[in-house]
């Protein structure tokens, strides 16, 4: 198996690249410059992995260079700016691509314009095959099975002792007044935007208590009513993650390396934890919750696992959500060696 990578000099690239090696799968690494993917590659304990370069504005080339590969991981954040080049390059050349955007409002645009282009030529493009955005989808899918139609679904996001990345901030700069508005939400049907949160507060798991949460743009809240019938659909995170993203400023980034990321040690003490609540129109309501760590280790582990399903058990095609793509309870399993925990309650009945 060869799987692309683009953005491959990037922190979270470079994960993603020593993840497949650690597989087994031989890494194609892409990107703009022909020298910092050589030494990529070194870093990544394979000086002789095959490089190729390619301009994000020249469609022709960046086609070719997914040519003969199985398939794409694509890394280049922000992917507000990068991503969609990505994809489309990817569906020409008639190969599956998962990428590792956080961006709600990209992850929907992806969903929306690329769905037949994607369908035409046989490919699965499935964006947001992140440690939050991924799990949470499947967490959602699991979470109203059984429920009928919902009335809302939820789904909470925090962490702690979490570093960012260059490619982080950088997303989070540009994307900033989506970070600080809260994003889209799902209502009745169509996306809003401006609304407030329905949730305030939520329980995290172990808490005595609830905890104020805040409207987040976490991009199962515009993913799940894909594959979920529900009439509102929200992301919501801890008011210190909404101020990490919500205030990152130009100086931060240009501060970073630009393979800039937490070191080892940083990355090993990071928790995080996503809780997903469902209650139906009758009144019944259920809880998924997942806890992991490392974030950036979690999503190269995604992002692999996920290519690697759309090679080797090709399903539907088109631009899809997590769910749509994968069992979700299978998918969510496997991440168990990469200390992920995860389980759905039963029903509450009023």
């Amino acid at each position: 198996m060869r799987i692309a990578v683009y953005g491959a000099t990037g922190f979270v690239g470079g994960l993603v690249v020593a993840e497949l090696l650690q597989r087994g799968v031989d890494p194609v690494l892409v990107g703009r410059d022909r020298g910092r993917l050589r030494a990529a590659a070194a870093a990544a304990g394979a000086p002789d992995a095959e490089v190729r370069v390619a301009e994000l504005d020249d469609g022709l080339a960046l086609r070719g260079a997914f040519d003969g590969a199985d398939g794409v991981v694509g890394c280049a954040s922000p992917f507000t700016l990068h991503g969609e080049a990505v994809v489309r390059a990817a569906i020409a050349a008639g190969v599956p691509l998962v990428d590792v955007a956080g961006e709600e409002e990209y992850v929907l645009g992806v969903l929306e314009r690329c769905g037949q282009d994607a369908a035409s030529a046989g490919v699965a493009v499935v964006p947001a095959a992140n440690n939050d955005c991924l799990p949470g989808d499947l967490l959602g899918h699991l979470v109203a099975d059984g429920l009928g139609e919902l009335e809302t679904i939820s789904v909470a996001f925090t962490a702690t002792d979490t570093e960012g990345s260059r490619g982080t901030v950088l997303m989070a700069l540009t994307t900033q007044e989506t970070m600080r508005t809260g994003g889209p939400v799902y209502e009745r049907g169509s996306y809003v935007r401006g609304a407030p949160a329905r949730r305030t507060e939520v329980r995290w798991p172990g808490a005595a208590a609830a905890s104020p949460v805040v409207r987040f743009a976490l991009p199962p809240a515009v993913t799940i009513p894909r594959h979920v019938t529900t009439r509102h659909a929200e992301g919501l995170a801890s008011p210190e993650v909404h101020a990490f993203f919500a205030g990152a400023g130009p100086d931060l980034v240009a501060s970073m390396p630009l393979r800039g990321g937490p070191d080892p040690q940083s990355r090993a003490r990071s928790r995080y934890t996503l809780v997903v609540d469902a209650l139906g129109v009758d009144g019944r309501s259920r809880r998924a919750t997942l806890e992991g760590g490392d974030v950036y280790g979690t999503t190269s582990v995604i992002a692999v696992e996920a290519v690697r399903r759309l090679v080797d058990r090709p399903g539907p095609v088109g631009a899809l959500t997590p769910a749509q793509a994968f069992d979700a309870g299978d998918f969510l399993d496997a991440l168990a060696p990469a200390g992920l925990t995860w389980h759905v309650e039963d029903p509450v009945t009023p």
